[in-house]
């Protein structure tokens, strides 16, 4: 028949909205009661108008939208909104979706991809009858004002098979003038670009994008910015240390923007700052009948992957772990062939035969470089082969072999053979990066490293001090592209760059001057949608990029550090840890090398000191600085960690802290003392102290004068709290008593005490604050010493100090602190070198411990398990109240403690010899039970060797 060898297809047209401002309109049969309209579209945009019309006669029209990503349609008249639908969801996500509006008599119905589920309908209150235009997009503009009075913007994105009352479109018709109208239309050409591929978001961001632009979600990324670059961890727990961070848990970055993820550390703040990583098997494991052909085999799992403890550990200091074998007839090598018997596998999967304590390479563990093992045949302990318990423990420190990620175990099938082994959590000290520097002391001198190439994002930190007040920080140059950041002024930074599309600056002013010679931050990120700088804490300023230009860095010279590649503008002063994207630069090694360039940045108190609080002094380093908290009430990296330390006082005892001022100036001039306290003032004072007695009446604190004024705080005859002020020798002293129970009953209590000029506010025992008038004046003048217990040298005081001095104190006080001063902590611990005298007996003591009914407070103890190494954690308290009270009662309870705790060790020696014997006949056991039967079998095995020496003897 009548056949066709071709398939003739429609043409399809598709339309192009540039701009908000684009529409298209399409005449329509004006006065119809039908209307009916389709087509497709694809937008990014969460926004726009789809379609509008005004109706026949009426002053209302329709509207068809996008909002939220769904097709709403609005119909309205005169003002009012008849009827308001939605349909669709999710509709901006760059693909082709069709809709069709159908109007007829009184009932409105719209269709999304011809899917009944997507589709709306609903009735509506009058006859409808169309308009003679329909405008698609959005509307012509007079002036400022769209024809379409909408609140939203007009549609970008691209539009194609329309439809109007069942009739297509021709859309070649319209490019050529001969149908409709339209403004800043791009026809025969769908000009949409996808901006989220490739997807710019770095570390798994989120892209989502509209027609101009793209954004990216960073949420639980661990990163922040344009594109997710920059990490909001610190690289190290040293950076969380000089941040003013205690001990805790982490997340740490160890590459910084580099492609390695966040994880979780336990940071232990002491001098040194100790990151501490777990893995999965920290528990005493007991291991027997292994052999070559049927080994133990362990694996270890850790909290981070490979990749990132490699990063912790090049970026450490020192990193170690300890590794404990124990063993019992179970060789850790095979003299005879000189095969190991048990080895272990390091992070890049090689076999090490040395063991904690050694060197690598040398097959030997940490006695037989020591010369001390138990066979001097052998390199080992475990080597001599002994039918008794024995080890090899100590700490495997070669960075480039850690962490264990395996451990084999080959000779335990022998009769009564077993070993044991436990492996404890990688610690690592400190930052090689943090601290290094480099001091600039000539504006000819420079560093000059690798850089940048090609990059997508780019990102440079460092710190930087100076007394300059301009020069450039650094500066890469390329053919065409550059970077270059700068003091500019001394209040002013300047990142300027280009990367092909012209040059840029971002500009960072400060209110305080930059060249102060203290520490200040510098971060700058030049990625594919802006560039940032930011300073310090101040606000960070920003500049986009242009959404279609060049990305790339093109940068084929050195990068310059200090100085210009012209040797003009350097910089004079001192830069420390820099870094380039997430990459440390060791400028102390370039420095050695360098003419006009020092390694190393003295100085780090200026900025830190602040970090060093309750009277702490701020100590220099070579590399970085530390607290000395030895006159400080308080302990721990930044003397921040209450610390209770509490003494008993005898008949006669006396403690006596000479201020330091004065005791440093007397013993090296000859003039009257008073002179250095001329000027010296105190208007307010900080006092705290505990105290436990049952003497009265009793002298607490005592705070002399050289101008005879004085502070004394004593317990009355009758038990009463009373503070004496006498700050005018001419007066009186002020008396105030605080009588609401006897204060000496034995008990701890305790008393706080604050004076601000002539306010006085005092707190015992955690009642309510108690506030007093001083009339004698508020100026404590040329303070002298401050005494405990009792006052020996003559004093020109009130009848009621004497009589509260004739015995002095008998008891306990505990944490006694006068503003910075902790005179008890500087008598007990520093009396060699604190300006301290101590006279009659004075012992330390735990009579300052809360228990029992008259706890008024706790203390909070963290562990981490298996932390190894140095750990600076509080002490539990001990659940027991020493008195001190009654000399016959201690000793009569120290002989029944002895009893008790001979029968108690009896019981507990029977108990596990029948535990050890239950275990051996079970042949298994859990791991916890694991360490305790093998502590009870060393025990005993101790004991027995400890009774056949006896014997021989």
């Amino acid at each position: 028949g009548n056949v066709s060898f071709s398939c003739l297809e429609p043409q399809v047209v598709p339309v192009t909205f540039l701009s908000s401002s684009s529409y298209l309109a399409l005449p329509g049969t004006s006065g119809q009661d039908e209307v009916f309209v389709s087509f497709q579209f694809r937008t990014w945009n969460k926004e726009g108008l789809l379609l509008s019309s005004k109706l026949h006669q009426s002053s209302g029209g329709f509207l068809l939208y996008l909002s939220d990503g769904r097709v709403k349609t609005n119909l309205h008249k005169t003002g009012r909104v008849l009827n308001d639908i939605t349909s669709g969801a999710g509709l901006n996500d760059g693909q082709w979706h069709s809709v069709s509006l159908s109007v007829k008599r009184n009932r409105i119905s719209v269709r999304v991809d011809n899917d009944v589920t997507s589709s709306a309908h609903a009735s509506i209150p009058l006859q409808i009858y169309s308009g003679d235009v329909f405008y698609f997009g959005g509307c012509p503009s007079s002036g400022n004002v769209s024809e379409c009075n909408t609140s939203f913007g007009g549609f970008q994105g691209c539009m194609r098979l329309i439809s109007i009352g069942n009739k297509a479109v021709d859309m070649i018709s319209v490019q050529q003038n001969g149908f409709g109208n339209f403004s800043d239309l791009q026809i025969d050409l769908c000009g949409i670009t996808d901006r989220c591929l490739p997807n710019y978001c770095e570390h798994g961001g989120e892209c989502s994008q509209s027609w101009n632009s793209f954004h990216c979600n960073c949420a639980n990324t661990g990163y922040k910015g344009a594109t997710c670059h920059y990490p909001i961890y610190e690289q190290s727990c040293e950076a969380y240390k000089h941040r003013g961070n205690t001990s805790g848990f982490y997340n740490i970055d160890s590459d910084g923007s580099g492609p390695l993820g966040p994880f979780l550390v336990y940071c232990n703040m002491t001098d040194a700052t100790w990151t501490i990583i777990q893995h999965n098997s920290t528990n005493l494991t007991r291991v027997k009948s292994a052999n070559r052909e049927n080994p133990h085999t362990v694996f270890f799992k850790y909290s981070a992957s490979l990749d990132q403890l490699q990063a912790t550990i090049n970026l450490a200091d020192h990193c170690e772990q300890e590794l404990a074998y124990y063993c019992k007839k179970s060789r850790l090598l095979d003299k005879s062939d000189g095969m190991p018997l048990s080895w272990w596998i390091g992070r890049t999967n090689e076999t090490h035969t040395y063991w904690g304590g050694s060197l690598p390479a040398v097959q030997k563990c940490a006695c037989g470089l020591e010369g001390s093992c138990i066979d001097s045949q052998h390199h080992c302990n475990c080597d001599a082969d002994r039918d008794e318990w024995t080890n090899d423990t100590g700490f495997l420190s070669y960075k480039d072999h850690l962490p264990v990620t395996e451990i084999v175990i080959t000779d335990t099938d022998r009769p009564n053979s077993e070993a044991a082994y436990k492996l404890g959590p990688l610690l690592c000290r400190g930052d090689r990066t943090f601290w290094n520097s480099a001091s600039f002391n000539t504006e000819t001198s420079y560093l000059h490293f690798p850089t940048f190439h090609g990059e997508l994002s780019a990102d440079v930190s460092f710190f930087f001090k100076t007394t300059a007040s301009s020069g450039v920080f650094l500066e890469n140059l390329g053919i065409q592209d550059f970077i270059r950041i700068e003091l500019h002024s001394p209040s002013e930074v300047v990142f300027s760059f280009d990367v092909g599309n012209g040059p840029s600056e971002v500009i960072v002013q400060s209110r305080k001057s930059l060249n102060d010679n203290q520490w200040h931050y510098v971060k700058a990120e030049r990625n594919v949608k802006e560039a940032s700088l930011q300073i310090d804490q101040l606000p960070q300023r920003s500049h986009s990029a242009p959404p279609d230009g060049h990305i790339r860095l093109q940068l084929n010279s050195q990068l310059f550090v200090g100085g210009t590649a012209s040797r003009q503008k350097g910089f004079l002063g001192c830069i420390r840890s820099l870094q380039l994207n997430g990459m440390a630069l060791d400028l102390e090694e370039r420095a050695k090398i360098t003419p006009g360039v020092e390694p190393g940045c003295p100085g780090h108190c200026s900025s830190y000191g602040n970090l060093c609080h309750n009277g702490g002094k701020c100590r220099e380093k070579h590399n970085g600085f530390s607290c000395d908290c030895t006159f400080s009430a308080y302990a721990g990296p930044f003397c921040k960690k209450g610390k209770h330390i509490s003494a008993y006082f005898w008949t006669g005892t006396s403690v006596t802290y000479n201020f330091q001022e004065y005791y440093t100036l007397a013993k090296n001039s000859s003039s009257h003392a008073s002179s250095f306290y001329a000027d010296m003032t105190l208007t307010r004072e900080a006092i705290t102290f505990a105290f436990r007695t049952m003497r009265t009446p009793s002298l607490l604190l005592y705070v002399s004068s050289f101008y005879k004024e004085y502070l004394s705080v004593i317990l009355t005859r009758n038990g009463d709290l009373q503070i004496r002020y006498k700050l005018d020798s001419h007066q009186d002293p002020d008396v105030f008593s605080i009588s609401f129970k006897n204060m000496a009953d034995g008990q701890l209590q305790h008393v706080k005490i604050n004076r601000e000029e002539e306010m006085l506010f005092v707190e015992v025992n955690q009642n309510e604050r108690m506030k007093f008038i001083l009339s004698s004046g508020t100026e404590f003048n040329a303070i002298k010493s401050l005494t405990l217990g009792k006052i020996l040298e003559n004093s020109d005081v009130d009848e009621e100090t004497m009589k509260a001095n004739s015995q002095g104190f008998i008891g306990c006080l505990s944490s006694v602190q006068f503003n910075h001063i902790a005179p008890l902590k500087a008598a007990l611990h520093h009396s060699s070198s604190a300006p301290v005298i101590v006279k009659g007996r004075f012992t330390e003591s735990n009579c300052g411990t809360l228990t029992g009914a008259d706890s008024t407070s706790s203390e909070t103890t963290h562990s981490f398990a298996d932390h190894s190494g140095p750990i600076d954690e509080g002490k539990p308290l001990a659940n027991t109240i020493r008195s001190d009270s009654a000399i016959i009662g201690g000793v009569i309870a120290v002989v029944i403690f002895i009893l008790l705790c001979i029968t108690a060790i009896a019981i507990r020696i029977y108990k596990k010899k029948g535990i050890y014997s239950k275990n051996e006949a079970k042949g298994s056991e859990n791991e916890d039970s694991a360490e305790s039967a093998l502590k009870s079998e060393l025990s005993m095995q101790n004991t027995a060797n400890e009774n056949q020496k006896e014997y021989f003897f």
